[in-house]
């Protein structure tokens, strides 16, 4: 914007300066302008208009960071400046992609250098092993920086601990990287059809499941390999070990935290409150070289506003049969929606239940009773159709985006205009206790109970 941009002589710059002025009284007074504030925007002396073009740095260019820098590139105003990854066949890939579509991000092995070189950032996405984020969303929130981070949180809740208490001191966005807690379809199924208009009734049971194929270890393109001193200095004792992260304890929690922990999160938001005990089962039971358990399968328990509920969850990775989806079921109906739509985007109706049809005439599900079709058998007709009530009634909602950008946007739109985030700390912190516990009931053959206090950071 030039300088020549002024209204009686004052420009938009320097409204822009006066702001940040008024921003650093508000951290003092906890007002604005006279009304109550909320520190959302950037740090380093930069103030956030809601038009202004937010300049984005990754940490994490590996595959789940080109994911996120993919979505990125669909949302208008988001430049990626700076990227930073210690392997350097993730630093060429994303920023040989980011050059195709007109950003060239300035490129960095080591986070750290990122931060103390790059002066004007917006935000930072973190998308790096679980056992580094608490260390790298710490020192971006202390740099003044909001901050997405993929989950889990950690793979230790005392680290998780650590980003809610930096989130909450320095007043900066933390955002952690349930994206389901975005998504429109599954904002429209859990809030609208489950709590607003509770067309299943009381709902009691929950079931989900994350199955994969067998699969083998990670490789790497050999002329890629990191040299040892490089991987050892960044803390991975082999290259083997950097690339399946997920499945070592020191780097990760096994797929019980990476699948399981966007569904079981599900849980606490469908009944409205976290479980009060869990008991699981599982093991390595298919691949004796790996730490993490490959199959595990979970009960909790919960007390919710209606009564009591319990919630089943499996993920297994030696078969992919019927793929990941997320069932609820109540008195009245069931509802069963996945973030592929083909798994999960519909409704089923108990023959007692009220009838649905308003709900039809109001756009919250749709019907869907085929035409009739005759046909005739010995010179008899009948009539062949399915009604609603025996059938799947589907959800009106559509995701044309990719599963990942409308949580990005969200946190894009609370640094710009302060909407309230849809996955803050202190919401995934509760998920990550809920989840990190399972691996703690499966070593000790054991049923846990939580309190209300463990999941208060």
């Amino acid at each position: 914007m030039e300088d020549s941009d002024k209204k009686d002589g004052f420009s938009r710059r320097d409204f822009l300066k006066t702001t940040a002025a008024g921003v650093g009284l508000a951290m003092t007074t906890g007002k604005l302008f006279g009304r109550p504030f909320l520190l959302t925007g950037a740090g380093q002396g930069r103030t956030v208009m809601p038009s202004d073009e937010l300049r984005v740095a990754l940490i994490g260019a590996g595959e789940q960071g080109r994911v996120l820098l993919d979505c990125c590139l669909r949302i208008p105003g988001i430049k990626i400046a700076a990227l930073a990854d210690i392997w350097e066949y993730s630093r060429n890939y994303a920023s040989g992609y980011l050059n195709k579509y007109g950003q060239t991000p300035h490129v960095y092995e080591d986070y750290k250098q990122l931060l103390n070189s790059e002066k004007d950032l917006d935000a930072v996405i973190i998308a790096t092993p679980d056992w580094v984020h608490a260390e790298q969303a710490n020192a971006c929130l202390n740099h003044g920086l909001p901050v997405y981070c993929e989950k889990e949180m950690s793979n230790s809740l005392d680290q998780a601990r650590t980003m809610v208490e930096t989130a909450r001191r320095t007043g900066r966005l933390l955002q952690i990287g349930h994206q389901r807690r975005s998504n429109p379809r599954y904002i429209h199924a859990i809030d609208k059809l489950l709590h607003e208009r509770q067309i299943i009734g009381r709902v009691m049971i929950g079931y989900a499941q994350w199955n994969r194929a067998r699969a083998e270890m990670l490789s790497w393109p050999k002329k890629y390999t990191i040299p040892s001193e490089i991987l050892h200095r960044y803390g991975y004792n082999s290259m083997e070990e950097f690339r399946n992260w997920r499945w070592f304890k020191k780097y990760g929690g096994g797929p019980i935290v990476d699948l399981g922990s966007h569904q079981i999160d599900l849980f606490s938001w469908a009944f409205k409150a976290n479980p009060k005990s869990v008991v699981a089962s599982g093991g390595i039971d298919y691949y004796p070289q790996r730490e993490w358990y490959d199959n595990v399968m979970v009960i909790y328990e919960y007390d919710t506003p209606t009564g009591a509920a319990r919630a089943f969850y499996q993920v297994q990775t030696t078969t992919s049969h019927g793929g990941f989806y997320e069932t609820f079921m109540g008195d009245n109906g069931s509802l069963v929606i996945s973030e592929v739509p083909q798994r999960g985007d519909w409704a089923y109706r108990e023959a007692h239940a009220p009838d649905w049809a308003p709900l039809v005439r109001e756009g919250l599900i749709r019907s869907e009773a085929p035409p009739i079709q005759k046909v005739q058998t010995k010179n008899v007709f009948v009539d062949v159709r399915v009604t609603a009530e025996a059938g799947r009634w589907p959800l009106p909602i559509e995701l044309a985006k990719p599963a990942h950008q409308p949580h990005l946007e969200n946190f894009f739109e609370a640094i710009r205009r302060g909407v309230p985030l849809n996955c803050p700390a202190e919401l995934a912190y509760e998920s990550a206790v809920a989840v990190l516990k399972v691996n703690e009931a499966v070593r000790n053959h054991a049923y846990l109970k939580f309190r209300a206090e463990d999941f208060k950071a």
